[in-house]
């Protein structure tokens, strides 16, 4: 197997530029989610001219098997997310968004771009490897329900079934040619709140004639603390957010009701579950001892993220193969949410995180995820087909 580890760096250099070139088409022309109708046929056009075969999921997904000799041996699958955020760009390079409002500001498009590299370099290795290699292109990640789930729903992980998944995902706070991994929980829940706190309007100088609908949701911001304070055990992480808050009264106006939206993140589904039931109750007690009532909408998200630990393990040694130990970090939890979450609970899986900064060091290109100035290193789209290329095969030539 190490044998192969030149001839893909080499590979993934040689399309490099045509890697690069894919990038900046789809970067040019990004789509929302479970609208990726443009996106999904430029993908299935160039696995076609591969000699490929995709086949269509999830509406706007695709599954493609590359096989290799002997393809029953054992199977992997890759995963690649394809949708774009309702962000205007503010870059100012030739590739901007060409979709006014519409941008690939969480790196969607060299996930999607990077897993086509794969797919060459693989392709013209097919009689060198045993076994075959799943590639998953996926849409929606950035909404409920989730693409992952729907393409679990539809059969994804099924016929053949891989022994493991792998995802990528990009990374500024890393430069290009440096990876980071995290074995265990390494990515939260996500649950979407929406309460409606009722009370009584009117006049805000006589206060004694109604019910305060703002004061009741200022108690229940506070009071809801405690839950991740006083309920959750400390060794877990939790977070319990409202961001937004509206209230239609006015300096002398109070409203009959207030309207707040939230988040609670967590990484174990069992206190996940109780969490909500604590919530549901303070709210609905508190209102009620003040006189108002409220109805509290939980919207459930994407499940924790669990990375595998023997196959993290498996894959950091195989990064550092590619790398070099220097290049190879490990992270720290993270209580964002991704929806490969869902591939993580139904099959062996390892999600990692590939540096996109500048790659001489010079701060450039750190801009955050869904922000409008979001951009990286060119060198990400050689490092990243290359490396996830000799992860798969890595992975294929483990004994079950």
């Amino acid at each position: 197997m190490n044998h192969l580890l030149p001839r893909i760096k080499q590979l993934a250099s040689e399309a490099a530029a045509e890697t690069v070139a894919l990038r900046e088409h789809l970067h040019a022309h990004p789509e929302l989610s479970f609208e990726e109708h443009q996106t999904v046929a430029f993908v299935a056009e160039q696995l076609r001219k591969l000699g490929l075969q995709p086949q269509p999921i999830a509406t706007t997904g695709l599954v493609v098997l590359i096989e290799g000799r002997n393809p029953g041996a054992r199977t992997v699958a890759l995963r690649a997310d394809m949708d774009a955020l309702p962000i205007t760009e503010l870059n100012q390079v030739a590739y901007k968004s060409r979709n006014p409002g519409v941008m690939h500001a969480c790196g969607h498009d060299v996930h999607t771009s990077s897993l086509l590299g794969v797919a060459r370099i693989l392709v013209a290795l097919r009689d060198e490897f045993e076994g075959s290699v799943k590639l998953l292109f996926q849409p929606g990640e950035e909404v409920l329900p989730g693409g992952a789930s729907l393409m679990i729903a539809e059969g994804a992980l099924e016929n053949p079934k891989p022994a493991s998944v792998l995802g990528q995902h990009v990374f500024p706070l890393l430069p290009a040619g440096k990876v980071g991994l995290r074995a265990g929980r390494y990515m939260a829940s996500t649950d979407e709140l929406y309460l409606t706190v009722r009370g009584k309007g009117g006049h805000g100088a006589m206060p004694e004639q109604n019910v305060d609908p703002v004061l009741v949701a200022a108690h229940i911001i506070v009071a809801a603390q405690q839950i991740v304070s006083r309920r959750a055990n400390p060794k877990l992480p939790s977070v319990l957010s409202f961001g937004k808050v509206i209230a239609q009264g006015a300096t002398n106006v109070i409203p009959n009701e207030v309207h707040l939206e939230g988040t609670f993140r967590t990484l174990n589904e069992e206190w996940r579950n109780e969490a909500h039931e604590h919530l549901r109750r303070l709210c609905e007690g508190l209102a009620a001892s003040m006189g108002a009532s409220c109805e509290l909408e939980i919207r459930r998200g994407y499940p924790y993220l669990e990375n595998e630990p023997a196959l993290t393990a498996r894959t950091e040694q195989a990064a550092v193969e590619y790398l070099g130990r220097e290049n190879v970090v490990e992270l720290d939890q993270w209580m964002a949410a991704e929806d490969f979450a869902y591939f993580s609970q139904a099959a062996s899986a390892c999600f990692y995180r590939l540096g996109t900064a500048a790659a001489d060091g010079s701060g450039r290109l750190t801009s955050s995820v869904h922000t409008p100035t979001f951009d990286i290193d060119p060198h990400a789209l050689e490092v990243g087909p290359g490396l996830m290329a000799w992860l798969a095969l890595r992975e294929l030539a483990e004994q079950p």
